[in-house]
């Protein structure tokens, strides 16, 4: 019990401290969460990707296992939301929505923090690894289920010409260089990385403190279990079939078991991909992610 406590308090009460702040200020000063996610997406979440991964000390193979790992953690998860949805008979935007809602996890409004706070600064590479893939492979996802007369062609080239995912072929190319950006440049980068953490918790509240209230189904329980449950475990089977181990492991364990992204609330809404259902998923799992995440941590030690 000591431990649980310890976990809260150390670990989870920071990030739900400033959500908390980032909802309060979203309703008293009527802040527009567009405007803050805008900033995230374009500027300072672009300059994190390329700010750590230009920084790391990553070997070739384990970048590789990490994406595996994750993009197997997600297959996984999507799979059993699909078997579900598909035997209950149900119609093929809910297929999309819980599928969406069941792969696409809060990697970075929450994540980031949490394996921050978990493992420390040295997590943060392979936080950021696993913040691409999963942005990359949700907005595929995403985007296809919404347009499904446009096929995956239009999801992949959005997901690939997204900011975040543009910036890692330079960082990877001057990490691999061993260059040096001029220092007036690495300070900007650097603070603009900074920012992001704060920003995206912040916004988190805003966006959670805006959405109407929705009441979760069997839909989005089935979406819960496969993103609660099931992501987690597969990325522990992922991780050790892949030889990984400690803060690696740990790391994406810890991101596999995130609750479903606010961003997939915003892809349901502005594509009419049962937006009622992904935001009830969304704010179900925000909150259930208050009981899971401390067990997830407490078996991760």
């Amino acid at each position: 019990m000591g431990r649980l406590l310890q976990v809260l308090v150390d670990i989870l009460l920071p990030v739900f401290a400033i959500v908390g702040v980032g909802a309060v200020a979203g309703r008293r000063l009527r802040i527009d969460p567009r405007t803050l996610s805008t900033v995230a997406y374009w500027i300072t979440g672009p300059a994190f990707v390329f700010a750590v991964l230009s920084r790391a000390e990553l070997g070739a193979d384990l970048v590789v296992k990490t994406v595996l790992a994750t993009a197997a953690a997600m297959a996984a998860a999507g799979v059993v939301g699909v078997a579900v949805t598909r035997a209950r008979r149900r119609p093929a935007p809910v297929v999309g929505a819980v599928t969406l809602t069941s792969i696409y996890g809060n990697v970075g409004n929450f994540g980031l923090a949490i394996v921050a706070f978990a493992y420390g600064d040295r997590a943060l590479p392979l936080a950021g690894i696993v913040l691409v893939v999963v942005n990359v492979v949700g907005l595929v996802v995403g985007v296809a289920a919404a347009h499904r007369a446009h096929g995956w062609t239009v999801a992949l080239r959005r997901a690939i010409l997204a900011p975040m995912t543009l910036a890692v072929a330079p960082a990877i190319a001057v990490n691999l260089a061993g260059s040096e950006l001029p220092l007036w440049l690495d300070r900007s980068v650097g603070l603009l990385a900074d920012a992001l953490i704060p920003m995206m918790l912040v916004t988190l509240g805003v966006q959670l403190a805006g959405m109407r209230s929705a009441r979760l189904d069997v839909d989005g329980a089935t979406a819960l279990v496969s993103k609660l449950l099931v992501a987690p475990l597969a990325a522990v089977v992922a991780g050790r079939i892949a030889g990984l181990t400690g803060i690696a492991a740990g790391t994406i364990v810890l991101q596999s078991a995130m609750p479903p992204a606010v961003f997939t609330a915003l892809i349901g809404i502005e594509h009419d991909l049962e937006p009622d259902l992904v935001t009830a998923t969304v704010v179900g799992g925000t909150l259930l992610s208050v009981l899971t995440l401390p067990l997830v941590l407490l078996a991760l030690g």
